[in-house]
């Protein structure tokens, strides 16, 4: 059985997880691949916990290994926030990516840069009877005050990989699926995934 589900509706993660998973024998699966609607809440204080708990409810309800995933961007300056909340940071209903980097940049407008930051992913690997196994990857950089980038998603245009003085946003997916905090934990999970089925 080398079926997949990908806990996640995200369209910029799902193109980050198929592109990373690309030259293997798995079917890769979505929840809308299965009409499988679930509501799942990301309560936990860890990406592991958040990670954790979107794999298994979801393999549970599919009975198919499930990958899940939770991340975050994380600034110093700001004692480690958004953090796990990243997702949901900017207060207003409904926000968009646009409008949670435009709240970043207003809450660290009073602070000295650089604004050093780095992103953090977890993912977890479930399986129909529960076991789960986890891997994590980090990606240090900055935050810029000005965008910067077309590809990625979320805070990729406001997050500059210092060494190669480009954002995530100006990375190939290519370049993006050698570097990113994503990438990392997909890479060191992969062989699980792989002896798993």
């Amino acid at each position: 059985m080398n079926q997949l589900l990908i806990a996640t509706a995200n369209q910029g993660k799902l193109r980050e997880i198929r592109a990373l998973l690309a030259d293997t024998c798995i079917t890769l699966l979505t929840p809308r691949d299965l009409n499988l609607v679930l509501d799942v809440e990301e309560d936990g204080l860890t990406y592991a916990e958040n990670a954790a708990r979107k794999a298994q409810a979801y393999s549970i309800a599919s009975g198919i290994f499930t990958l899940g995933d939770d991340s975050g961007l994380e600034v110093d300056v700001l004692n480690g926030a958004p953090g796990i909340y990243s997702a949901r940071y900017a207060p207003q209903v409904g926000a968009t990516d646009a409008d949670r980097r435009a709240y970043l940049l207003q809450q660290l407008s009073s602070y000295p840069s650089p604004w050093i930051a780095r992103f953090n992913c977890t993912v977890a690997l479930a399986s129909p009877n529960g076991d789960v196994h986890f891997e994590h990857g980090i990606c240090p950089g900055e935050i810029i005050p000005d965008e910067r980038g077309v590809n990625g998603f979320g805070y990729d245009p406001i997050f500059l990989l210092t060494e190669m003085g480009r954002t995530m946003a100006e990375l190939t997916m290519d370049e993006k699926n050698l570097l990113s905090h994503r990438a990392r934990a997909l890479l060191a999970i992969k062989p699980v995934i792989l002896s798993l089925l």
